[in-house]
């Protein structure tokens, strides 16, 4: 397994990103986008995101259509060991052709561009400011800034 691990410069990091894809290309790409403003983290299997995801780890980018673990065995597999990150999903599929439940907080569907990537990132980790429970419904501790 291949890990590569982007950092942007302490001051202008806003927190950490895992990015999930099984083209590593793309994997890539989107980490290169990220990596001015935030600790980035690339994973090219559902196993290895399993490996990589920690507590640092704020916004997840996951691929839903992967050999191995899908994107949808992962997220579930993050909710049910606690993880609290943001989870936005980046696939070719399109949400609307199939039934959901998953515990998502956004959805790309790809092709995307680097505008709309970066916004949906901001946009869900703006929500953190006004956060008061975490998805368990437990308190969180003041709100990171």
């Amino acid at each position: 397994m291949t890990e590569t691990m982007r950092q942007g410069t302490a001051d202008d990091s806003n927190g950490d990103v895992l990015v999930v894809d099984d083209d590593p290309r793309l994997a890539d790409l989107f980490a290169a986008w990220l990596e001015p403003n935030w600790t980035v983290q690339t994973a090219y299997d559902g196993e290895q995101a399993l490996e990589t995801v920690d507590d640092s780890t704020e916004v997840v980018l996951l691929d839903r259509r992967m050999s191995g673990l899908s994107g949808d065995e992962v997220l579930s597999l993050l909710r049910a060991s606690g993880y609290d990150c943001y989870v936005i999903i980046v696939s070719a599929i399109d949400p609307s052709t199939e039934r959901l439940e998953a515990d998502w907080d956004d959805y790309l569907v790809k092709p995307i561009s680097k505008a709309t990537l970066l916004e949906k990132i901001e946009r869900v980790t703006a929500q953190r400011a006004c956060r008061t429970t975490d998805r368990e419904g437990n308190p969180v501790d003041s709100p990171v800034n």
